[in-house]
C-alpha cells in the first residue's frame, strides 16, 4: 500500500475505540465506517500488540473509562491502520530511520547556521555586534517556531505529515538561499532581502520538523514495557549522537567549502542533504508506529482548563482542588468529577514545568556564544596546520561534536551503570540531576572562556597588535579547545536531560509540545543573548570602547564571559531549589 493510499485510512471514533479490547472489534469498526482518511496520528500511553501473550495481559488490565478526555484509547496502529505487531513495527528498527533523518537534517541546518556570522560580516558587510545580534535573533526565531509546529502536529496533522510537509518547506528555503548566493548581477538590496526571506523560511520549516522528529522517534518505544522504556531513554542519547554526527559533517566539510570555494556550493549541499533526509524518512513509513489524534485539540482543552482554573482560583499550592462556583463549576464538571480532577492535574502539570524551563535560560545564553563570539575569537588567532592549510574558524565547533560523540558512550557505558548501582534507578541519574550537572559544567565553561580571552588580549598587547586587527595574533587557535570540549560535555548532560525531561513530563497528548518547550529555552536564550549584546554594546560604546568592538583586540569579551559566569551561578542556585521541589509524573499516566 502506498503512502498516497494510506491517506484514505479510517478516522476512528475515540469514544468507541476506548471500549475496544480486541483486534476483531477494531476490524468490525473499520468495516462499518467504510470511508477512509489518513491516520491522524498522535502519541498515546500504551500499545496493543497482536501476540497471544499481550492479549492475555490486556485482559488482566482494568478497563478504562469510556470518556476519551479521561483516558485515551489503546490504539497504536501501523501504516495501514491495523493494530501493531511488536516484532515488525517500532523499536530500534524504526528509530534508526529517524536518527538517520536527524543526521541529514542537522547537517543541513548547521551547514548554514554555524558559519552564518562569517557570511554576515564578510559578504553582506555587517558589523560584528550587528551580525552577532542578527544570528542570535535568527536562532531565537528558529527555536521558538517549534511551538507552532507542535501545535499543528498535536492538534491537526499528526507528527508524520507535519514532518513530511515541513521537509518540503525546508528544501524550498535552502534552494532559495542558494540562489541568493549564486545569482549573478543581483542587486545588493535584493540579495539581502532574498537571503533573509530564505533564512527565515528555513527557521519556519525547522519549527515543524524539529519537535516532531524527536517525539516521533521516542513514540516507537512503549513506555509501559520495561525494556522498551530503557531503550527509549537510550534513544535520546543516540538521537543526540546522530544529531552531532551531522553537525560534525557540516563543520568539517561545509565550513571549508564556504570559506575556500564558494557560498553558493556551501548552501547548495545542505539543500541536497535535506532531500536525502526526506527520502530516508519516507523509506521507514511501513515500519513506524502511529498514534491517533484526540478528537479535541489538547491545546484547546488545556487552554480552556487554564482559563477556568485561574478565574476560580482552582490551583492551590498543595496541588489539591477546591470547589468551583457558578458557571465555572458547570463547565469543568460537564464530563464528571473524575474528568475535572484530571483536567486540573493536566493543566497544573504543564505549569509545574515553568520553573525548570525558566532556570535553564541561563544555560541557553551560554550555549549561544559558540557560533558567534567563540568563532570570532578563533578568526583572530593562529589557525595554521602545516605551512599552507588554515582551519576555518567555525570548524573548531567540531570539537564540541567530537566531545559529544566521545562522551555519550562514556555516559551510557560508565556513568549510567555506576549511578544506577548507587541510586537503584534504571536510568541512573534522574533527568533533573543530569540537567543540574550540565549547568555546573557550563559555569566552568564561562570561567575558562574568560581566562583564555584574557590570554589572547595579553598576547595581542605584547606583540603590539592591539591596533592591527588584520594581523594574526601569534597564539594558537588550539587554546580554544578546552571551552569547546566543556561545551560538548555540558550538552551531553543538559541538552539530553532537557529532551528526556520535557518529553516525559508533559501529558501524552502533548509530546511534541514538550520537545517544543525544550527548544524554546534556546530560542528565548538567544533572544536574551541578543538583547544583552545590544544593550552592553550601546552602554559601553557611549562610555568609550565597546565590549564587542569590530576590532576584537580592543573588545572585552572577557568581561562579558565573567558576567555570564556570574549570572549562570545565580540561576543555578534557583534551579536547585526548583528541582528539589519538583514531583515527577507517574509512569504511564496520561495526565500529570
Amino acid at each position: 500500500m502506498t503512502i498516497g493510499e494510506s491517506c484514505q485510512l479510517d478516522k476512528l471514533n475515540f469514544s468507541s475505540l476506548s471500549r475496544l479490547s480486541s483486534l476483531s472489534t477494531l476490524e468490525n469498526k473499520r468495516e462499518h465506517d467504510g470511508s477512509c482518511q489518513l491516520f491522524k496520528l498522535e502519541r498515546i500511553s500504551s500499545i496493543p500488540v497482536s501476540s497471544e501473550k499481550d492479549k492475555r495481559e490486556e485482559q488482566t488490565e482494568p478497563k478504562m473509562d469510556s470518556d476519551p478526555l479521561i483516558h485515551r484509547p489503546t490504539s497504536a496502529v501501523d501504516h495501514r491502520s491495523r493494530p501493531i505487531s511488536r516484532s515488525s513495527t517500532g523499536g530500534w528498527t524504526s528509530a534508526l530511520f529517524i536518527i538517520g533523518v536527524e543526521l541529514a537534517e542537522r547537517s543541513s541546518y548547521y551547514g548554514i547556521s554555524l558559519n552564518l556570522i562569517t557570511y554576515l560580516t564578510g559578504d553582506l558587510g555587517e558589523s560584528t555586534a550587528s551580525a552577532a545580534a542578527g544570528v542570535n535573533t535568527w536562532y531565537g526565531v528558529s527555536q521558538m517556531m517549534p511551538l507552532l509546529g507542535a501545535f499543528v502536529a498535536d492538534s491537526y496533522f499528526g507528527r508524520y505529515w507535519t514532518i513530511a510537509v515541513a521537509s518540503l518547506f525546508y528544501v524550498l528555503g535552502l534552494g532559495l538561499l542558494t540562489l541568493s548566493a549564486i545569482l549573478p548581477n543581483l542587486n545588493k538590496q535584493l540579495q539581502v532581502i532574498l537571503f533573509y526571506f530564505s533564512l527565515y523560511l528555513v527557521a519556519f520549516a525547522q519549527g515543524g520538523h524539529k519537535p516532531c522528529v524527536q517525539a516521533f522517534g521516542a513514540d516507537q518505544f512503549d513506555e509501559r514495557d520495561p525494556q522498551e522504556r530503557i531503550s527509549r531513554s537510550s534513544f535520546f542519547n543516540w538521537w543526540y549522537f546522530g544529531m552531532n554526527a551531522g553537525m560534525m559533517v557540516s563543520l568539517l566539510v561545509l565550513t571549508y567549502v564556504q570559506d575556500n570555494i564558494s557560498w553558493g556550493l556551501g548552501f547548495g549541499i545542505p539543500c541536497i542533504l535535506m532531500v536525502i533526509a526526506l527520502a530516508v524518512f519516507l523509506m521507514g513509513t511501513k515500519s513506524y508506529r502511529y498514534y491517533l489524534l484526540e478528537d479535541e485539540s489538547p491545546f484547546v482543552r488545556i487552554g480552556r482548563t487554564f482559563t477556568i482554573l485561574i478565574k476560580s482560583n482552582f490551583i492551590t499550592k498543595e496541588g489539591e482542588s477546591r470547589h468551583l462556583h457558578g458557571d465555572d463549576e458547570s463547565k469543568l464538571n460537564e464530563h464528571g468529577d473524575e474528568l475535572s480532577i484530571r483536567l486540573a492535574e493536566e493543566a497544573r502539570g504543564v505549569l509545574r514545568l515553568f520553573p525548570i524551563w525558566a532556570t535553564c535560560l541561563g544555560y541557553a545564553v551560554v550555549f549561544a556564544q559558540s557560533p558567534t563570539f567563540f568563532t570570532k575569537q578563533g578568526a583572530t588567532m593562529d589557525r595554521r596546520i602545516g605551512s599552507t592549510f588554515q582551519v576555518p574558524p567555525a570548524a573548531l565547533q567540531s570539537l564540541t561534536c567530537v566531545a559529544i560523540l566521545a562522551f555519550i558512550p562514556i555516559y551510557a557505558r560508565i556513568i549510567v551503570p555506576i549511578s544506577r548501582n548507587i541510586s537503584k534507578r534504571p536510568s541512573g541519574l534522574t533527568p533533573l540531576q543530569r540537567i543540574g550537572t550540565g549547568l555546573i559544567v557550563s559555569i566552568t565553561l564561562m570561567v575558562v572562556s574568560a581566562l583564555v580571552e584574557i590570554r589572547r588580549l595579553k598576547t595581542a598587547q605584547e606583540f603590539g597588535l592591539i591596533d592591527r586587527p588584520d594581523v594574526m595574533i601569534p597564539m594558537s587557535i588550539w587554546w580554544l579547545v578546552p571551552q569547546y570540549i566543556l561545551l560538548g560535555i555540558c550538552d551531553v548532560f543538559t541538552m539530553v536531560g532537557l529532551q528526556e525531561f520535557f518529553y516525559d513530563q508533559v501529558p501524552d497528548a502533548l509530546k511534541s509540545l514538550g520537545l517544543a518547550l525544550y527548544l524554546s529555552i534556546f530560542g528565548i536564550g538567544n533572544f536574551i543573548s541578543s538583547f544583552l549584546v545590544s544593550v552592553i554594546d550601546g552602554v559601553t560604546k557611549s562610555a568609550g570602547e565597546s565590549w564587542f568592538s569590530n576590532n576584537l583586540n580592543h573588545a572585552h569579551l572577557d568581561y562579558y564571559y565573567w558576567l555570564l559566569a556570574g549570572l549562570s551561578a545565580v540561576v543555578f542556585v534557583i534551579y536547585m531549589y526548583s528541582a528539589q521541589s519538583y514531583v515527577y509524573k507517574k509512569i504511564g499516566s496520561g495526565a500529570l
